[in-house]
């Protein structure tokens, strides 16, 4: 296989983890706020559905298609020329995502730590951390999630125990003052983050074993609705009504945090979460574009192409958007839409084909028992 590096179902469910989480902590927040008001916390619970249904799409094409990425099943299923078509679509979807979220993390840290240094220079330095660990492999990337998920999530959690004495909870109500809708419409954007849930599709052909792939999915998608509701929830306590008129509210947030005039400033701490999380994210879309694009031009490997890739997605990050107010409108606006169709719609007429034609990987049953004979071995 082009990847010959072999990793956990827990490594996997840190890798995803900070895919979804990294940039929506930040920008989420307002923009579901612009959408549902003080209903804000419940967009994640209704948009979670995409979540389930991005990991139940994955799931069901890999038991059919075991060794193989919606790249080369493409192709099983609808033909060679269509199939084709398909993945090259695929592809720049793929390219210009991580682009748009490379480009995220330069707004954020040209506009609030490094007012003065060029964005090419923020950008630049960080896709090529990110192509450094994407050529050492699947592996390498989950250590070093398996070393930053833990210590952003623990900064995390203490930035949100500090802000407790800001809270105002009064700031929820009412609930359901202009119906359901105001959540659900809030709910459409958030969706789009969760669609992202399909990336692990194209790590589920990597796993040492499949067994448990889809409880640890579903645990997953249950973190990251935990992490979103929470998020919003205590921007809501604090800003209340406000909440929508800043950029990036947890930034703000943190700013308030003032215990003793000993624990302040506690900006750099959100700074540390979001490069953390930002880093494992983009290093795992450029890893999957990376690794589509060497299948469908049938590489060997796919290292040598991984910085020329590095320095494509730079120039798209840069192009993406001329502001971040136009970054903010594309996620809002186009963002849930795009996702729909290359992370809903494309994977489940894939799946309805294969179904309906009957389709199925040779190999199935011999990675089925593989795995069943793996997984024997480790309990002696």
């Amino acid at each position: 296989m082009i990847e010959n590096g072999r990793i956990s179902v827990l490594q996997m469910a840190i890798l995803v983890y900070p895919t979804i989480i990294a940039t929506a902590i930040l920008l989420l927040p307002a923009i579901t706020g612009d959408q549902a008001k003080q209903d804000m916390w419940l967009s994640p619970i209704w948009a979670s559905a995409a979540g389930f249904l991005a990991v139940f799409l994955a799931i069901r094409l890999n038991n059919r298609f075991p060794d193989m990425t919606i790249i080369q099943y493409s192709e099983v299923i609808v033909g060679k020329f269509l199939g084709k078509a398909i993945g090259l679509l695929f592809i720049l979807f793929l390219a210009h995502n991580c682009g748009v979220t490379l480009r995220e993390y330069g707004e954020f840290v040209k506009g609030n730590f490094l007012e003065d240094t060029p964005l090419a220079v923020i950008i630049g330095s960080m896709i090529f951390i990110c192509a450094l660990a994407v050529r050492g492999g699947i592996e390498v990337m989950a250590r070093s999630a398996q070393v930053f998920v833990p210590v952003v999530t623990v900064l995390f959690i203490v930035v949100l125990l500090l802000l407790i004495p800001d809270i105002t909870p009064g700031n929820v109500q009412p609930v359901f003052k202009d119906g359901i809708m105001p959540s659900l419409k809030g709910a459409t954007v958030a969706a789009g983050w969760f669609l992202e849930f399909f990336v692990i599709a194209f790590m589920l052909p990597f796993l040492r074993n499949r067994k448990k792939s889809a409880k640890w999915s579903i645990i997953t998608v249950v973190a990251v609705i935990i992490t979103m509701v929470v998020t919003n929830l205590v921007t809501l306590f604090i800003f209340g009504a406000l909440t929508p008129t800043f950029t990036y509210p947890v930034m703000e947030a943190a700013r308030y945090i003032s215990i003793a005039e000993f624990i302040q400033h506690m900006e750099s701490v959100v700074m540390a979460i979001w490069v953390g999380g930002i880093f494992i994210k983009i290093s795992v879309l450029l890893y999957i574009t990376v690794l589509s694009t060497a299948q469908w031009v049938r590489l060997s490997d796919y290292r040598p192409i991984v910085f020329p890739y590095a320095f494509i997605i730079g120039v798209l990050g840069h192009w993406s958007a001329e502001n971040v107010q136009e970054l903010e409108k594309f996620l809002k606006e186009t963002f849930p839409i795009y996702a729909l169709l290359f992370l809903a719609l494309l994977p489940t007429m894939l799946l309805v084909t294969a179904a309906a034609r009957g389709l199925r990987s040779q190999n199935t049953d011999n990675r089925t028992s593989s795995d069943a004979s793996a997984g024997k071995d480790r309990s002696k």
